[in-house]
């Protein structure tokens, strides 16, 4: 698979799958009963998909608006992370 046709098909994979697929990874790994080139690769994956997850997430703050009552009635404004307030 070209890595073009990899990078738009981790695009199609919805929020949840991902998550999913890395939480089935994280119980692998910490099985121990994995071989070492096996852990790897899902290690690997599972790092791929974190920053799926990541991307993800970012543009879906991007995209909510807070509505913010004031004096002169509701205007929006865009959504701040915790951390950035």
């Amino acid at each position: 698979m070209a890595a073009k046709e990899k990078v738009i098909e981790e695009q199609a994979i919805s929020f949840e799958a991902a998550m999913e697929r890395l939480e089935s990874i994280v119980s692998k790994l910490e099985s121990g009963d994995v071989p070492l080139e096996t852990a790897i690769e899902l290690f690997q994956e599972g790092m791929k998909l974190s920053q799926l997850c990541g991307s993800k997430l970012e543009d879906v703050e991007r995209k909510i608006e807070v509505l913010i009552e004031t004096e002169n009635g509701l205007h929006k404004k865009p959504f701040a992370a915790a951390n950035e307030e």
